[in-house]
């Protein structure tokens, strides 16, 4: 988990990490990020990571809660730990976005295995499961639930605990595992 390059064709994004101490002695997780035209992210929320994102070339657009602001080179939004957010690309340029996350906690793998579920064809084109996918998923979700909460258009949060333990146990048993998604296609 170095500074490679990692592509994520269904969320048209590509990501490369690094991480550092600041000042304070705090670990950061720098990811550099390349948006596509039509590109980012869905809405979730990292309960315990506030996230810093700069665009540094073209425009790019954040939900913090429940607004989406639109944001070009230099300018800066900060999402405080526990708020909804995503981002997106609606320009006709590729943006490039810097982002800190405070703390780093298991980000850059979870972006990792998510990149590898993409290129393996087992998420759709607005990044839910596909049929094959769905143990993966499981295993995905289960795996990283106290980094992040990805808010699915459904079913409910309590209905996807129930859903997706199970399913991950089960996953498990047949020898999935995240951390190594990544490495799928």
């Amino acid at each position: 988990m170095g500074e490679h390059l990692v592509e994520d064709p269904v969320f048209r994004t590509r990501y490369r990490f690094r991480r550092s101490t600041d000042p304070g002695g705090g670990e950061v997780q720098h990811v550099e990020m390349w948006i596509d035209p039509d590109g980012g992210v869905t809405p979730h929320i990292h309960h315990a990571m506030e996230e810093r994102f700069t665009v540094r070339a073209g425009r790019a657009e954040f939900l913090a809660g429940r607004t989406w602001i639109s944001a070009g080179p230099g300018e800066t939004i900060i999402v405080p730990a526990g708020t909804r957010h995503a981002f997106r690309n609606r320009g006709d340029e590729v943006a490039q976005v810097a982002c800190e996350a405070r703390p780093p906690s298991t980000l850059q793998a979870f972006l990792e295995d998510v990149a590898g579920l993409s290129r393996a064809g087992k998420l759709t084109s607005v990044g839910l499961p596909t049929p094959s996918g769905v143990l993966e998923a499981a295993v995905l979700i289960d795996d990283y639930r106290e980094m992040v909460h990805l808010l699915f258009p459904a079913p409910p949060r309590p209905v996807q605990r129930l859903l997706f333990g199970p399913l991950a146990r089960l996953a498990r048993h047949r020898g999935h595992r995240s951390g190594e998604f990544a490495t799928l296609a």
